[in-house]
């Protein structure tokens, strides 16, 4: 019952990690990654869209988004998209393909970056602390000698352990590609 509690725990805590990840995919590094436009979504025929639906979207430079619509009568849809989304980037039409400057980033931009990623890793953490709580209960709640429990117990420490080393390793990645021009 107990290795149930703790593979559910170690699962949970995985998927934290996943979500840390993703949300460091939003902060950029002012390189251009195609990531960053996956959570616009374009009206589309009356109908929010995402624009990976919509679009092939490629790095011909290393500071250059270009997206190529399947259909150009969505140039204009997609344009207002990428505006409204709010990434504080201007997207540039040409009649066929929408280009995206990622601007150059400068050293205070890439500090605030750089708190911004240590607050997404702070909360990843909060989340294991969370998940941890929930086990330790779920521990307790078991009918078990004491002995046994505590054993549990520190296995989930080891656990959360190990997943804050992971946590502070992937966060000083991000602050390295951050920092790094």
């Amino acid at each position: 019952m107990t290795d149930e509690i703790l593979l559910e725990a170690e699962d949970k805590m995985q998927k934290a990690i996943e979500v840390m990840e993703n949300r460091f995919l939003n902060v950029r590094a002012g390189r251009a990654n195609p990531r960053i436009l996956d959570k616009v979504e374009v009206e589309y025929y009356g109908a929010p869209t995402p624009l990976i639906q919509l679009a092939t979207v490629s790095v011909p430079e290393a500071r250059k988004l270009v997206i190529k619509p399947f259909d150009r009568s969505s140039i204009g849809a997609i344009e207002k998209a990428i505006f409204e989304a709010d990434l504080g980037l201007t997207p540039n039409n040409n009649g066929e393909t929408v280009t995206l400057i990622i601007p150059e980033l400068t050293e205070e931009r890439r500090k605030e970056y750089v708190k911004e990623a240590k607050t997404l890793s702070e909360e990843a953490k909060i989340a294991l602390r969370n998940i941890r709580q929930d086990a330790n209960n779920d521990i307790k709640r078991l009918e078990i000698p004491e002995d046994d429990q505590k054993r549990s117990q520190e296995k989930v420490q080891e656990l959360i352990n190990k997943y804050n080393k992971i946590i502070d390793e992937k966060l000083k990645i991000k602050e390295e590609e951050l920092m790094s021009i």
